[in-house]
């Protein structure tokens, strides 16, 4: 089967009107193809040349029309065939369906000059302001007709095609030049790469690539069950995808493109009217709510309909849009040097913080906690674009007494985060079940009062690529090579699926993959390899226990000395630790008590992984004395806070009146230099913390960082 994302066809009758009728292809057909391997060089060019034109017909069929002739399972095999014929006998083309699967990655992207200028319009929320530009119209051409059209809210874009092939497409920019994104724009389903009917040999229109709503709010909730951010708006999303240097992503996402002006063409269409008749004829997907209109106040009635529809398109717009009909009348009127005379965007007010909770899901996080997170109809904020709401927790959403459905009032927390303030209207069959078992792991879901967490741990596959960054991170372990876009890579393919597969990678695991060389694969496996005997603090702190940061896994390995010890340790043993009360205590045992995390660690032990012990008690030469460091050492912020804190000291994070030294490295921030200047605490450079540690007994650096 092709890799190639099916569309969610259902079955149809109607004729095709584009394509030959003799097409075997064109219908639910015997897929009992010869073998591959059978086929004469002639006969498969034949039968690919079908191929390629059936499901020509059958994406334009489903993506311009909504009417598909054909059932998913004979789509991906049709194109599964085609695939494989391309394949076996050299046969791809630069038109062919099976390249919309995406490309090679690109280094940049080009800037292009536009066959023609794509110049702005002028807009306004104020119908008199519509009415004014009617006004102006009419003193150059008393009898002019609208075409009034849905003004769309995604990324505009030049497409070009010559002899009816697609050859390029690039973004809007300055109207003048913008950015080839010929490879992204291919891989869209509704662009054709090759027009139907009887084209001109040269044409560039107009279009805006969008997201479908549903595919945008289904695209969120599969990111925020990764634990990704979701995208603010489909706009955002559209815009970004679309400028992604590696085509094959674009290809993953369902992006959609209207069309709607001809730019330029060897023929010109006479009205705009025509030449959307003429786009549909040549297979572009074009807007169904267009009318035509003979007056400013038609076109102010025509605004308010599709305002008062806006809510049930699957597309979004922010206005609409009213253009001179008669292309001619358009050259009288022409132009400025920035927007056209013989257009107005009559806008959509903003839409208030009241909108619509679209779904519901639950987000897994790196320590286990599950958070309910409500998709929304993108609405305005305090003039930010809200897509997705905090719920909080459990309690909160029987609280709210929110479910799917519901109209509810967004505010933003703090004026930054926002969450779901209040249900204005239930239109849900009861609130939201929150699940009993994690929606990643199926591991049951434990409560700790208004809290939720999965106890799958180190396991989850959710909190699984959060784990292993934060493994690697300079926090923890410092690996340098783990970020996140890496490490998503690393479990998506498979050669990660738990923390102890860092230690088993090899080259061969790494090399091939897209983004990676033999030096980058080599870099990542020597840093993984120095991480095999990791200090026991960076080790604890590593493992992401709940509530254990440097300070308190710096106290637990000064109390314990070694890894054995901390995890036999008892919840009493633990309270008696600097800073760890019940609470903390208690966490910790249950993670560590935890089989899936007791197995992990195992696992890690199993791989070499080893921390290295320390001293329990190395006086208190340093007894009283109270530190703060800023800028870059020679060695690990937390290696130096350890030494000073096992000699008695304390090292804190700020200063104030209470410190007594302020250490400074290279490149130090300014606030830590100005609150010690403030508050009369001496700075040390490094050389003269080393001075002050020696006159104490102590050497610095620690000898394992030396």
């Amino acid at each position: 089967m092709s890799d190639e994302p099916s569309p969610p066809r259902t079955e149809s009758g109607t004729d095709p009107k584009h394509a030959d009728p003799d097409n075997p292809y064109l219908r639910d057909p015997d897929l009992d193809f010869d073998p591959v391997e059978s086929l004469s060089r002639e006969a498969a060019e034949s039968e690919a040349e079908d191929l390629r034109a059936a499901i020509r017909e059958h994406d334009r069929r489903y993506y311009v029309h909504a009417d598909p002739l054909v059932s998913d399972r004979a789509y991906d095999e049709l194109f599964a065939r085609l695939q494989a014929l391309e394949d076996e006998f050299d046969l791809s083309t630069d038109g062919s369906p099976t390249q919309r699967v995406g490309g090679e990655p690109l280094d940049e992207l080009d800037t292009v000059e536009h066959v023609a200028p794509m110049l702005s319009i002028q807009q306004s929320t104020d119908a008199d302001d519509l009415r004014e530009f009617d006004r102006r119209v009419r003193e150059a051409v008393a009898d002019a007709d609208y075409v009034c059209e849905p003004k769309f809210d995604g990324l505009s874009v030049e497409i070009v095609y010559e002899d009816g092939a697609y050859v390029r497409a690039a973004t809007r920019g300055d109207g003048e030049y913008g950015d080839d994104v010929t490879a992204q724009v291919r891989t869209i389903r509704s662009v054709p790469l090759s027009l139907a009917g009887d084209p001109p040999d040269r044409l560039a229109v107009r279009g805006e690539v969008f997201f479908p709503r549903d595919a945008f709010q289904e695209h969120n909730r599969e990111r925020v069950k990764r634990g990704e951010e979701p995208f603010a708006n489909p706009r955002n999303a559209a815009a970004g995808t679309l400028r992604q240097l590696d085509p094959s992503v674009v290809a993953d996402r369902p992006l959609d493109c209207f069309v709607y002006d001809i730019l330029d063409a060897s023929a010109m269409p006479p009205s705009q009217r025509v030449a959307l008749d003429r786009l549909r004829e040549w297979g572009f997907h074009v807007a169904d709510r267009i009318d035509v209109v003979d007056s400013v106040e038609a076109a102010i009635d025509y605004r308010d309909a599709l305002l008062a529809d806006r809510e049930e398109l699957n597309y979004e717009i922010d206005g609409t849009v009213i253009k001179v009909d008669d292309r001619d009348a358009r050259e009288r009127l022409g132009a400025t040097a920035r927007a056209v005379r013989w257009a107005f965007a009559y806008k959509f007010p903003p839409r208030a913080s009241v909108t619509r909770v679209t779904d519901i899901v639950v987000q897994v996080g790196r320590t286990g906690r599950l958070t309910p997170v409500a998709l929304l109809d993108p609405v305005d904020v305090g003039g930010v674009t809200v897509s997705r709401a905090s719920l909080h927790n459990p309690e909160e959403i029987e609280r709210l007494g929110v479910g799917v459905g519901d109209e509810v009032r967004v505010r933003r927390a703090g004026d930054v985060i926002p969450e779901v303030a209040e249900v204005t209207e239930h239109r849900a069959d009861g609130t939201f079940d929150f699940p009993e078992t994690c929606p990643v792991c199926d591991s049951p879901v434990e409560r700790d009062g208004p809290l939720a967490f999965c106890s799958g741990g180190l396991t989850c596959d959710a909190q699984l690529v959060r784990a292993v960054v934060h493994y690697g991170s300079r926090d923890a372990l410092d690996i340098d090579g783990l970020g996140e876009e890496r490490v998503q890579q690393l479990v998506d393919v498979g050669v990660v699926s738990s923390l102890p597969d860092l230690y088993r990678l090899d080259v061969d695991d790494l090399v091939d993959l897209d983004g990676w060389g033999e030096t980058s694969a080599e870099n990542l496996i020597d840093a993984v390899d120095a991480a095999r005997s990791p200090p026991l603090p960076d080790f604890l702190v590593a493992l992401g226990i709940p509530e254990v940061g440097g300070s308190t896994a710096r106290n637990l390995a000064r109390e314990f000395g070694d890894l054995d010890s901390v995890l036999s340790a008892t919840e009493a043993e633990l309270q008696a630790v600097d800073d760890v009360g019940p609470t903390v205590a208690e966490r910790i045992r249950k993670f560590l008590d935890n089989d899936r995390n007791r197995s992990v660690i195992a696992g890690l032990r199993e791989a070499g992984v080893e921390p290295e012990p320390v001293e329990t008690d190395a006086g208190d030469a340093l007894d009283g004395l109270t530190f703060v460091f800023t800028g870059s050492l020679s060695v690990t912020r937390d290696a130096a806070a350890d030494l000073i804190e096992r000699h008695g000291g304390t090292v804190t994070g700020s200063v104030s009146g209470n410190t007594d030294y302020l250490v400074v490295g290279g490149n130090p921030g300014r606030t830590k230099r100005d609150d010690a200047a403030d508050n009369d605490v001496p700075t040390l450079d490094e050389d003269a913390l080393a001075d002050l540690l020696a006159d104490r007994g102590i050497d610095y650096p620690p000898e394992e960082s030396a």
